[in-house]
């Protein structure tokens, strides 16, 4: 067999082992959207943003830095990529899958996918160059102007370095403020603050082991339906994610107290749990 046949029966092979997570990917195999699942650092995984959707999760997160013009997308400085950006790995295939799926992330679903965009350095000025860019995905994106917001198939929240006066100052926007635990019941409007994120080891003790302290679940109940009753959604960052049972216990208290978004780098492991199955284990 020649070298030209081994190699075409491998390319082949390729794609038949990879066709169906592809399809998944992209809405055609009508994967359910999972409306608590956010992936944290969703850019790390193998394919940014596919995997994620293929796992069916509805909020992804990508941290950005402004490096000679570009909205480099990675944790760290070091390992800012040319070329790696925003809009390459994550605004122009939702684009295209946007408009693959007659308008919506998912096929069927009027689910609009939270775009977390964490910045990571020189906040106003990253911002601007952000503003400037969405505007040529606005036809796909949640907007505020006049007063009003028109809700999209995918919604930008800005965290981490955000120019919060500049952002408030826009008569129309395409990204919205991720708040703090400081910005609850402040009388700020869900149309600037739709979400309020923070750390769950600043509020909370607890990491899942023994029983949740009934003064700490009241404390969790409370702040969620206070961010709900101003219509505004709640994540924590800094939760166990390391498989277990402590994990789980943490997570079902999460749900029963109807928070929005569960923060993890595991994306198996959070659809399965949500799913209600038992996690795919990989072989050894």
């Amino acid at each position: 067999m020649t070298r030209r046949v081994l190699s075409l029966i491998a390319a082949i092979s390729a794609m038949l082992v990879f066709a169906p997570a592809a399809a998944q990917a992209d809405g055609h195999h009508g994967v359910r959207p999972l409306a608590r699942a956010h992936a944290h650092n969703d850019y790390e995984h193998e394919r940014p943003l596919a995997d994620a959707l293929a796992h069916g999760f509805t909020s992804v997160e990508a941290d950005i830095y402004l490096v000679d013009g570009q909205l480099l997308v990675a944790h760290d400085p070091q390992d800012v990529v040319p070329g790696r950006t925003l809009q390459s790995l994550y605004l122009d295939p939702l684009v295209r899958r946007v408009r693959a799926n007659h308008g919506h992330v998912y096929r069927h679903s009027p689910i609009s996918l939270q775009l977390l965009v964490d910045i990571k350095n020189t906040g106003a000025a990253t911002y601007t160059e952000l503003d400037r860019v969405l505007r040529h995905y606005r036809r796909i994106l949640t907007t505020y102007a006049g007063g009003r917001v028109f809700r999209d198939a995918v919604t930008v929240v800005i965290s981490g370095d955000r120019p919060r006066d500049l952002m408030a100052a826009q008569k129309v926007r395409y990204a919205f403020y991720d708040g703090r635990a400081a910005d609850l019941n402040s009388g700020a409007p869900a149309s600037f603050i739709p979400l309020i994120s923070d750390n769950w080891t600043t509020l909370f003790t607890w990491q899942g082991v023994g029983p949740f302290p009934s003064a700490e679940r009241a404390k969790l109940h409370k702040f969620v339906q206070d961010a709900h009753r101003n219509n505004q959604r709640v994540r924590f960052w800094a939760t166990p994610d390391t498989a277990g049972p402590e994990r789980d216990a943490l997570w079902q208290e999460l749900v029963a107290a109807d928070v929005d978004h569960i923060n993890t780098d595991d994306l198996a492991g959070l659809e399965a749990f949500l799913r209600g199955r038992s996690p795919v284990r990989a072989a050894a």
